[in-house]
This record gives C-alpha cells, sequence and structure tokens, in this order.
C-alpha cells in the first residue's frame, strides 16, 4: 500500500500524511485530510507543554476541549495563544 501524501498546511510542503484520523468529528477528518504526520507530531509535542503549562488534569473533559481549541489554533488559526506566563526554556 501507498504512503498517504498531503500537502500540509502547517509545514507549507507535500509530506506523508497520517495513517487513521487522530480524534474523533469534523476536526479530526480535517487534520486527516491537511495536516503531516511531521506536524502532527510536532502539535503533540507541543500540546505536552500546553499541559504542564497548564497543569491539565487529563481525565477532565475540559482537557479534551482545550486539546481541540489549541488544535485547531496550532493548525489553522491566526494566533497561537500560549498559555499565560510561559516563558520559553532557554536554548544552550
Amino acid at each position: 500500500m501507498a504512503e498517504r501524501i498531503v500537502k500540509c498546511i502547517k509545514l507549507g510542503q507535500e509530506l506523508p500524511g497520517l495513517k487513521t484520523q487522530p480524534i474523533p468529528g469534523e476536526l479530526g477528518k480535517k487534520i486527516y485530510d491537511n495536516v503531516s504526520l511531521q506536524a502532527w507530531n510536532d502539535f503533540v509535542e507541543f500540546f505536552k507543554m500546553v499541559i504542564n503549562e497548564y497543569r491539565l488534569d487529563l481525565t477532565n473533559p475540559l482537557s479534551d476541549q482545550i486539546f481541540a481549541q489549541k488544535a485547531e489554533e496550532y493548525f489553522f488559526g491566526e494566533n497561537l495563544s500560549m498559555p499565560d506566563g510561559y516563558i520559553p526554556p532557554i536554548a544552550n
């Protein structure tokens, strides 16, 4: 089976796509159709930072809403908002 290629909305290149829809619903379909595997992996790393900064409890349904909001902003939004008080790590 040939690898599925998408025109990645985040990276602006034709790259291998996700093998399956990453989340259910319309947003999951939109991500599946428009986001590369590489960009999705980058988002997962970004969301780990969000989890830590907001100290999210992943068993709380509110975390799912924040995940969807951040995914929408990250891939399709104009302005990606960082958590209040976020200070980027200093490069060594």
